[in-house]
């Protein structure tokens, strides 16, 4: 369930604050997001995969964490991040 290398490069390219930036918060988000959204579409074919839903269950828990860390730190980065990404909130 690994990212394609392309698709990576691109989000990162997308979401990177200066030329050398591959691991800012905003970065980790959009790269999770995409996990994400590449897990629900695994389930709808596989609904008792119950070992990686945990494994989902995670990667949620790990990028609410760093909204709630940019939300708090750049208020305006964490507002354009979900307007971009479209996630709720």
């Amino acid at each position: 369930m690994a990212l394609i290398k392309e698709k990576k490069k691109t989000l990162i390219d997308d979401f990177k604050s200066h030329p050398k930036d591959t691991g800012s918060a905003s970065v980790q988000v959009a790269l999770l997001t995409e996990r994400i959204n590449e897990l629900g579409e695994h389930f709808k074919q596989h609904k008792k995969d119950f070992s990686s839903r945990r494994g989902l269950l995670s990667l949620v828990g790990r990028r609410r964490r760093l909204l709630n860390y940019l939300k708090k730190k750049d208020t305006k980065t964490y507002r354009q991040l979900i307007k971009k990404l479209d996630l709720r909130k």
